[in-house]
């Protein structure tokens, strides 16, 4: 089975899962997944989906909050 993300719909989807995953990752290990993505910029990236305000230390709330978004606007199924 393979799943295809396709269009601008495609792609939110797909970087809202990796930005979820980045974060459990950072939560659950303290491993950043690149050099890039430091905590506070996978909860700004959370925030630019969600639209909601994430302090420090929020991870918890931002991948529960990108679970609600990719399962009601997401594209895959």
């Amino acid at each position: 089975m393979s799943i295809v993300f396709e269009g601008k719909a495609g792609v939110a989807t797909y970087r809202a899962i990796a930005i979820k995953h980045g974060l459990k990752l950072y939560k659950d290990t303290g491993i950043k997944p690149n050099r890039a993505w430091t905590a506070t910029n996978m909860l700004a990236a959370a925030e630019g989906i969600t639209g909601k305000t994430y302090k420090r230390g929020q991870f918890a709330e931002a991948i529960a909050d990108l679970e609600v978004w990719i399962q009601t606007n997401g594209t895959a199924r």
